[in-house]
């Protein structure tokens, strides 16, 4: 509701005295209802007069005002900023990128600080949005110190007793490297080879990579044995990353605890330079810490609510190999794992809270996103098991244990409505915690009618699809009729796909309407593969996501991780339906394998539309609408190529697509004589720095990959799904600002930790 809507609409009427107000009454308020309308117009004005005022300042003005302020303090802007259109929201975020505010808002102050070390990871925060850890390369020179002016803390020998230190040589680029070295003639940035240990040289280390938080979440019970666990709800490994510290000094320099880095076994121990592998530091465990375990009722009764830190031990348990002492339970940062003693086991299980890293909001996770709401929608909330839970006490009305609950709930419900009132039409069920929810899901829409199945505020619920029934799959299975819509989001989907089924052949003799309209999925993840092995490969890479049998449903991904998606055509075809995806990731478990096909016909009968999207697999369909700013690791063949365009993408070599506009390899190999043609087709492919589901840097683009593609798109940001990253423009903003914040002399440069 807009603030013009919560004001007082009588404001005016009610300055007037009472004697006119009360021959206002007597005339039916023709006065008032007059009065109302130059209200409105006031408010208006007032508004417009308070928006002008407030575009006097940095903090609040409109987003358009901030390169004009930055002009008046002579603040640098990029060349692309001043071609930024007016509307449109993709323009809208790449001009907080090109004009940060925050670097505006501390000119003066970067101005005032030029020549300080603490000044380059400001710079990096402000002007590109990236946590920085910047470094002095002459303070890590091997030199001989005078003896009245020693400098212990620089750099030294590395001690072969001390395996602590040693793995901070090639940890994150080499940010923390402790150890001395040789002089470096070549230039920091230099366009062929890059030195570092160079006397004027000083390096920004800038991590790209986020820590996202996963609150209480039931550990996962490996295959090895009963004792073996994951933090991971999928049961995979994962590396566990680490919450960041606040600096406590705005011009201190940042450390490793302030840094969104993964954990490391010799510093989750108490003593980790000394890799004593008997504690584990309390900086890194405890609430509100980048760990937590919970294990009701072990190892005695009443125990266990949280595990206290005294029975940890930081271990390699990479084979799962080793003796846990009783009342003791050994931790593994760097894969992820959990081992309790073979004779004490937690009999009620182990939840955990930890960080995981990823580059982007994208898929399930606990971060802020904005919720569609349904109107006049019933709302349930449906909670997961808890460590604290009291399987006794009954839900109060309008909660559930289970998804299935609240659908019957729902059913009961709309049975009971009397005649004469309008019928139930909306319901949204809410999951409460980040927990696992499991069984099976059977949604049936009537006419009309929209479910929203999300996770609450800040929450990544796990839907957990279990194989019950022995004679037919057990998918999250959905059908409707005219009119209804279902709606995902914020959730994570394993152990199966989602079934939109349609009018079987009989049916659709009869009444070829009968089908649902709409499926949409927003921050969702459905696993790739359906689930996975402990070392991330998938339990059935074959296997669908999600599959229309027989539909004719809209379909549209938004800002999610879907495996491969197939196709059954129904009976009486019509126009294909629409699908689309956009800023989402669609994967088939491998390049070789088909992520968008028909497993009975050679193309799926869709309209395809790709916008901002990574799509690892080959796409089969009838028609592509629209393809934009995309990257398709496999061949696109379109069957209908009369219609749609594709541009700014990369489409493969032996790819039938409609008319290209600006592709690759297209223009690359057309720039290039008949000699070179070969060699521009090999070098002009995309690099992935992993193409592995649940690996940090999932389908990002690797730093060696070729301009054509990490600057590609419509806007010169990548192609891809972490487009709207905008990684090339704050590379390029923060070269700027290094440039005129860095004194003469000095060589400064960025350098890319994760």
């Amino acid at each position: 509701m807009s603030a013009l809507a919560t004001r007082n609409q009588d404001r005016l009427y009610d300055l007037l005295p009472v004697i006119y107000r009360m021959r206002d009454a007597e005339q039916g308020y023709a006065l008032r209802d007059f009065l109302r309308v130059l209200s409105r117009q006031a408010e208006v004005l007032e508004e417009d007069i308070t928006r002008l005022y407030r575009n006097w300042f940095i903090e609040t003005c409109d987003e358009w005002v901030v390169p004009y302020i930055g002009d008046l303090l002579g603040y640098t802007l990029l060349p692309e900023a001043a071609t930024l259109g007016e509307e449109g929201a993709p323009v809208l975020r790449l001009g907080r990128v090109l004009a940060p505010r925050a670097d505006v808002a501390n000119t003066i102050d970067a101005r005032r600080r030029k020549g300080t070390l603490s000044l380059l990871q400001d710079l990096a925060r402000d002007a590109a949005g990236w946590p920085a850890h910047p470094v002095e390369f002459y303070r890590l020179l091997g030199w001989m110190q005078h003896l009245d002016h020693q400098h212990p803390h620089r750099g030294r020998n590395a001690d072969l007793r001390r395996p602590g230190p040693l793995q901070d040589l090639r940890f994150e680029q080499g940010a923390f490297d402790p150890f001395a070295h040789t002089v470096d003639v070549r230039r920091l940035a230099s366009c062929y080879t890059r030195g570092r240990f160079g006397i004027p040289d000083v390096g920004v280390f800038v991590f790209r990579l986020r820590s996202y938080r996963v609150t209480m979440t039931p550990a996962f019970v490996a295959d090895v044995s009963m004792n073996c666990m994951t933090f991971s709800a999928l049961g995979n490994d994962t590396p566990l990353f680490q919450l960041p510290e606040p600096l406590d000094d705005a011009t201190a320099i940042s450390r490793e605890r302030h840094l969104p880095l993964p954990l490391r076994r010799y510093r989750y121990a108490l003593r980790g330079n000394n890799a004593d592998y008997t504690k584990v530091s309390p900086a890194l465990y405890g609430e509100g810490k980048s760990t937590l375990l919970w294990a009701p009722d072990w190892p005695n009764k009443g125990e266990g609510m949280p595990v206290p830190i005294e029975r940890l031990i930081p271990a390699d348990l990479s084979n799962w190999k080793g003796l846990v002492p009783r009342g003791s339970v050994a931790v593994d940062p760097e894969s992820g794992r959990l081992m309790f003693p073979a004779n004490q086991r937690p009999k009620r299980g182990a939840w955990v809270s930890y960080c995981y890293g990823f580059a982007a909001d994208l898929g399930g996770g606990e971060y802020g996103r904005k919720v569609s709401e349904l109107e006049n929608a019933t709302r349930y909330i449906v909670h997961a098991t808890l460590p604290s839970t009291d399987p006794q006490q009954p839900w109060p009305a309008g909660h559930f244990g289970s998804i299935a609950d609240a659908l019957a709930a729902w059913a009961q419900a709309k049975a009971k409505v009397p005649e004469g009132q309008p019928p139930l039409r909306a319901l949204i069920i809410e999951l409460a915690e980040s927990g696992v929810y499991e069984g099976s899901i059977d949604i049936q829409l009537g006419a009309g009618e929209a479910i929203q199945l999300r996770a609450a505020e800040r929450t990544r619920p796990v839907l957990r699809l279990l194989d019950i029934r022995a004679s037919q799959p057990d998918a999250f299975s959905v059908r409707g009729k005219p009119g209804s819509r279902l709606l995902l989001d914020g959730l994570l989907i394993t152990g199966r796909g989602i079934d939109v089924q349609g009018s079987s052949d009989d049916e659709a003799q009869t009444v070829a309407s009968e089908d649902l309209c709409e499926l949409q999925i927003r921050h969702c993840t459905l696993v790739p593969g359906w689930s996975l092995h402990c070392n991330c490969d998938p339990k059935r890479p074959g296997e669908a996501s999600i599959t229309l049998d027989s539909s004719r449903a809209a379909l549209r991904i938004e800002h999610s991780i879907v495996g491969a998606i197939a196709v059954i055509s129904p009976p009486r075809r019509g126009e294909p339906p629409q699908l689309t995806l956009c800023d989402s990731i669609l994967d088939a478990t491998g390049v070789q394998r088909v992520a968008l096909g028909a497993p009975d016909e050679a193309v799926a009968y869709v309209e395809a539309s790709f916008r901002r999207c990574t799509v690892i697999g080959e796409v089969q369909a009838h028609s592509v609408l629209l393809a934009e700013d995309s990257v398709f690791t496999s061949p696109l063949r379109v069957l209908r190529r009369q219609r749609g365009c594709v541009r700014f993408c990369y489409v493969p070599i032996g790819s039938r697509t409609p008319r290209r506009f600006h592709c690759q390899p297209d223009l690359a190999l057309d720039a290039a004589d008949q000699d070179h043609r070969e060699s521009e087709q090999q070098r002009v492919v995309p690099e992935f720095c992993s193409l592995r589901y649940t690996a940090p840097d999932y389908a990002r683009l690797a730093d060696g990959c070729c301009e054509e593609i990490r600057s590609g798109s419509s806007d010169h940001a990548q192609m891809g799904v972490y487009h709207d990253l905008y990684e090339p423009q704050r590379e390029t903003n923060l070269a700027a600002r290094l440039n005129e914040y860095t004194p003469a002399g000095i060589d400064a440069g960025i350098l890319f930790a994760s």
